[in-house]
């Protein structure tokens, strides 16, 4: 019998984690069934099953490589000193999120957001993936925390301005964007980037008083 190559298998995988995340965004998580992945994709029951046991499986995979694509957008910013402003970094970080492995599907890029509600709504009760987003959010953090830290180093941010903080609240900055583009139709990223802009552009004088 002929060896398979890595990069068949690779592919094979690939094609099942694009069927489950199409079916997943249109459908919903819990109104997808594992025969409609198996349509979705093309494939057999045996080729999914050697790959994916259940539902639960590939959701986690399509977390995991879309936090994946994220720590390697930020860890490429960070090397940069000072690093780029957040508008810069969001905006590149969600469009290598967007069109990368576990982005969008056949052109529809809203799919993407409503893929992450279902994730979201799934650590609600799926231990494993709940420890998988927990893991994702510490190093998002951790990651953001470096970056404000090499602002601050820059001159860029007040020498007491809480990097933590700063951290959460542009990670919520994403999370709402994604929300967003998932609940009520597809919005620029350019539309976040200006609006951040436009926040860094505040002149806030004394506030002492």
């Amino acid at each position: 019998m002929a060896r398979v190559s890595q990069a068949h298998l690779d592919a094979r995988r690939r094609q099942i984690l694009d069927g489950a995340a199409r079916c997943f965004a249109r459908n919903g998580f819990h109104a997808t069934s594992m025969q409609d992945v198996l349509r979705e994709a093309g494939l057999s029951a045996g080729a999914v099953y050697r790959y994916f046991s259940s539902k639960e499986e590939l959701i986690e995979a399509i977390a995991d490589e879309a936090f994946s694509t994220i720590r390697t957008a930020f860890a490429e910013a960070v090397r940069e000193t000072p690093p780029p402003l957040p508008d810069v970094i969001l905006g590149r970080v969600i469009r290598q999120v967007y069109e990368g492995p576990a982005g969008t599907s056949e052109g529809d890029r809203p799919a993407f957001p409503r893929l992450i509600l279902q994730v979201w709504a799934e650590t609600l009760r799926n231990e494993r993936l709940s420890a998988t987003l927990h893991e994702g959010y510490a190093t998002l953090r951790a990651t953001w925390i470096e970056v404000v830290e090499s602002y601050r180093k820059a001159g860029l941010v007040r020498p007491d301005a809480p990097a933590d903080d700063l951290a959460r609240v542009l990670i919520g900055t994403v999370q709402g964007f994604i929300a967003q583009q998932a609940l009520f139709g597809e919005v620029d990223i350019e539309v976040l980037q200006r609006g951040l802009r436009a926040l860094m552009s505040m002149d806030v004088g004394d506030r002492s008083s």
